[in-house]
């Protein structure tokens, strides 16, 4: 009786999240069409409804509260989801007093609702993001007793009421501000095409592609992961995404080749963080940076593909190294042969690429109907292929024809609802630093203390951002990196766009700093290897970063304008992360010391190329690195290496729990 009583609750909760999920895409897609109402009315409606679907879906994992019994996580969700109900239609019907009638003299009621999505969202972020829900409580704290703290960032404290505000009703501020309206705009319209490429299958489409091309050769088999993990990323921009849908698969077959766990899982988390890089997502940096340079997603996207590029580039090098030096060997029976079903999947995947670069770039078209666009023109394609394919086998099921349709529904509320409660934490973040007026005094900190020398400030918001990256997600490292950091500096003449992809460059470094590096806490749970292993052998292969942050700085015009000059400026910046890479990763002589000699002359030899401002002196540096690199693959490929690099003793490779499946797949950081 009580199993049947379970499974009736279960199939109220599951019929309760379709309506929901189906009522929620219907509104934002007629809203992707007409943009009827704006997106602050949007988000004041929906962002209480992100929160509906939210706990829904922990109802569905049995997630909400695991330690209560269900008929106490479905009493509690059902109090969360009339009040978020509540605070959705107040909002939505009394959009146009609180931003007319009542503007800044909101009553009790505005105040209470107001304050009661802030909670909410609150609650989510203490369920998902608890450094950046310890983070909110001690800003809000901050704000309305800051005249306890002592010395430069003391300030007179502000009342309670002005707090609850400034993070509901003011929508220029807080949960219903710009972060959540754009989560809820342009990166749900693109969303749409991730999503529908995940329920019909590309996604895996392209994994087995890749595996096919890794049977061809030993060293093949780990540029797999990088290949892979590089194409998942143009259209998903999460590397814990990239991390669990490739690297289930590349992980064990690496290790089975040779290749020691952790270094296996070190290579899929580099591979997966450039996830965070690729355009046209970039982790939703883009759709950040637009906003805070007041410039077009597209200008930002056209200037992110090079740095993404020399960041793939130099991980299939250090991956191709790495190969070489543990002997990795060929193995049979990894790859699967495509079916013409793959072939339709992979010809819509580079079809949705080239149609968004060609919408924007071509007919100048806005990202979110090009999305739009995209999404529906790919979208029909593979629901009449998939339709034609199941009424031509002799068994046709209603499940077949929807279960593509389910999977994207599936991916896109899952990965909307998280995405916009996560701005709308960050939205709390950024509200309470504003009104406080902690930026302002932050900033003249760092001018006081570097004074107009660019290095010593360069050098002080590392520091800065290394400390947030090591609680923090690369999304709020780089808004808070971006709010503190970029005025000054600009101030001081730095080119805008110089200090934002700074910013971003550092808020994915801050990925793989410990203890927030989902992505190598996934692979490793994959290759069953030690965390901090995985976790230092990545830093190594993910040196681009590093010279990516000094690139931008001393060779600007590698983002500053689109064109030839953004290519001459790669080439250095390259040609320098290569030398780098060779001279972590390469052998040049069987004696240590010579060996050690040549490659600290290489890392010498490219830290000038990446260093020297002057163009000539940097361009003529380059020659010996690149005669170095050719004299190593010219005759050291073979150089045996020492008993210290001998293979690992490889334990067999475990398969991610469900658990970790569910939670991380899909999320965008």
């Amino acid at each position: 009786m009580a199993a049947n009583s379970d499974k009736r609750l279960r199939l109220i909760v599951e019929c309760a999240y379709y309506t929901a999920a189906v009522g929620f895409f219907l509104y934002l897609f007629y809203y992707f069409w007409t943009s009827e109402g704006g997106p602050t009315l949007l988000a004041m409606t929906l962002v209480p409804v992100t929160f509906v679907l939210f706990v829904l879906g922990s109802l569905r994992e049995n997630d909400l509260y695991p330690r209560l019994s269900s008929a106490a996580n479905l009493g509690i969700g059902a109090v969360y989801i009339a009040l978020a109900l509540a605070i959705a239609y107040y909002m939505h019907t009394e959009y146009y007093a609180l931003g007319a009638e009542r503007v800044g003299d909101w009553n009790w009621t505005d105040l209470i609702m107001g304050t009661g999505m802030t909670v909410l969202v609150m609650e989510y972020s203490r369920k998902r993001h608890m450094p950046l829900f310890v983070l909110n409580i001690v800003l809000i704290l901050y704000a309305v007793y800051g005249y306890m703290v002592p010395g430069m960032l003391s300030h007179a404290g502000l009342s309670w009421w002005r707090v609850g505000t400034a993070m509901s009703v003011e929508t220029s501020t807080g949960v219903f501000s710009n972060l959540p309206q754009i989560a809820l705009t342009v990166i749900a319209a693109f969303l749409l095409v991730l999503s529908v490429l995940r329920g019909f299958g590309a996604i895996e489409s392209l994994l087995r592609a890749t595996k096919r091309v890794a049977i061809r050769s030993p060293h093949a088999l780990p540029q797999s992961a990088v290949v892979g993990s590089m194409c998942v990323g143009t259209v998903s921009g999460s590397g814990a995404a990239n991390a669990i849908t490739i690297g289930s698969a590349t992980i064990p077959a690496m290790i089975g080749a040779g290749m020691p766990p952790a270094t296996a899982a070190a290579i899929e988390s580099a591979s997966s963080l450039g996830g965070q890089l690729m355009p046209p997502v970039m982790g939703v940096a883009a759709f950040l940076m637009a906003e805070f340079l007041g410039k077009s997603y597209f200008e930002v996207v056209a200037r992110g593909y090079v740095p993404a590029l020399i960041y793939y580039a130099t991980v299939a090098v250090s991956v191709y190294l790495l190969a070489l030096r543990h002997r990795v060997r060929l193995i049979a029976g990894i790859g699967e042969a495509l079916s013409w079903r793959d072939l339709v999947n992979l010809a819509a995947f580079l079809g949705v690429i080239a149609s968004l670069v060609g919408m924007m770039a071509a007919w100048n078209l806005a990202p979110q109907f090009a999305a739009l666009y995209a999404f529906v023109g790919i979208g029909s394609f593979l629901l009449v292929v998939n339709t034609a394919s199941a009424l031509a086998e002799d068994r046709v099921s209603f499940e077949a024809l929807i279960r593509p349709l389910r999977g994207f529904l599936d991916a896109y509320i899952e990965m909307t609802a998280d995405l916009t409660l996560l701005l709308a934490t960050l939205a709390i973040m950024t509200g309470a630093l504003v009104i406080t007026g902690v930026p302002t005094k932050l900033g003249a900190l760092l001018i006081d203390l570097a004074g107009v020398n660019l290095a010593a400030m360069v050098v002080l918001a590392f520091v800065f951002g290394a400390v947030l990256g090591t609680g923090l997600p690369p999304a709020p490292t780089y808004i808070l990196v971006a709010i503190v950091i970029a005025p000054p500096m600009i101030r001081v003449g730095v080119n805008p766009w110089v200090v934002h992809f700074f910013a971003f460059f550092l808020g994915v470094w801050g990925e793989l700093t410990p203890p927030t590096s989902l992505v190598a806490a996934v692979t490793a749970k994959i290759a069953n290897a030690s965390f901090y292993t995985t976790l230092n052998r990545a830093l190594q292969i993910c040196v681009s970063l590093f010279t990516l942050m000094a690139g931008v700085f001393v060779h600007p015009e590698l983002v500053i304008e689109p064109g030839l000059a953004q290519f001459g400026a790669a080439a250095l910046v390259l040609t320098a992360t290569f030398g780098i890479t060779f001279s972590l990763q390469a052998r040049f002589a069987e004696n240590a010391l010579a060996d050690t000699a040549v490659r600290l002359a290489l890392a010498g030899l490219s830290l000038l190329v990446l260093l020297c401002p002057e163009e000539p002196i940097a361009s003529a540096a380059c020659i010996p690195v690149l005669l170095a690199i050719g004299y190593w693959l010219r005759t050291r490929r073979g150089l045996t290496y020492g008993a210290e690099e001998a293979m690992e003793p490889a334990p067999a490779p475990s398969v991610p729990t469900p658990q970790i499946v569910d939670t991380e797949r899909g999320r965008m950081q």
